[in-house]
C-alpha cells in the first residue's frame, strides 16, 4: 500500500486517513513528530486491512444465509438469531455468542478456513443459544454435526486453546471456540 502524507499548518491535533485505491492518504499537522506519525499510520493500516478483510468475507457467501441454512438443517428453525457477523477484532476465540441477545460473532479467521470447519464453529455458537455452557447437553447438540470431531481436530491443529468440557465418547477437553 502506498502512503501519501499531507502535512498542514492548519491542523493542530488530529491525523486522518482514507484509502483511495491502493493509496493511504494521510492528513497530519505539520509539527507532528515522524515517530508519532509512523505509529498512527501503523494503526490506520491495521484498521483499513481489517475493513478490507471484512468486506471480502461479506462478498462471499453471506454468513446470515449460512446460519439460516444450518438452523434449518440442525435446529429445525428453532433458533432466533438476531445477528451474526464476521468480526476482525476477535483474535483469541473463533466465535462467541450472547445467548440473551441472540448475537453471534465469528472471527474473520474462520471465514478463511475450510467450509466444514466454518460450519462447525457456527453450529457451536448457535448451540449456545440453547445451552449457554459446555455441558453434556450442549455437546450432544453440537455433535449432531457429522464433521464435529474432524473440525475440532482441525482447530486444535491450528493452535486453538482447548479447555475441559464433557464430550461424549471423547477425552475430556476444554475448548474455547
Amino acid at each position: 500500500m502506498d502512503i501519501k502524507i499531507i502535512r498542514s499548518p492548519r491542523r493542530r491535533l488530529t491525523v486522518s486517513a482514507r484509502q483511495i485505491g491502493n493509496c493511504l492518504l494521510v492528513r497530519a499537522p505539520e509539527n507532528i513528530s515522524e515517530k508519532h506519525l509512523e505509529k498512527i499510520i501503523g494503526k490506520f493500516k491495521i484498521k483499513f486491512e481489517r475493513k478490507r478483510i471484512k468486506e471480502e468475507l461479506d462478498k462471499s457467501e453471506s454468513i446470515s444465509e449460512i446460519a439460516r441454512r444450518l438452523n434449518e438443517k440442525y435446529f429445525a428453525n428453532a433458533l432466533k438469531i438476531n445477528s451474526i457477523e464476521y468480526v476482525t477484532t476477535q483474535n483469541s476465540k473463533y466465535g462467541c455468542c450472547n445467548y440473551s441477545s441472540g448475537r453471534i460473532r465469528i472471527s474473520h479467521k474462520v471465514g478463511r478456513m475450510p467450509v466444514w470447519v466454518r460450519d462447525y464453529v457456527i453450529i457451536h455458537e448457535m448451540a449456545h443459544l440453547l445451552e449457554p455452557n459446555h455441558s453434556k447437553e450442549f455437546w450432544d447438540i453440537v455433535c449432531r454435526y457429522a464433521l464435529c470431531e474432524r473440525a475440532r481436530g482441525y482447530l486444535m491443529a491450528a493452535g486453538i486453546e482447548v479447555e475441559e468440557a464433557t464430550l461424549p465418547n471423547a477425552v475430556s477437553t476444554n475448548e474455547t471456540v
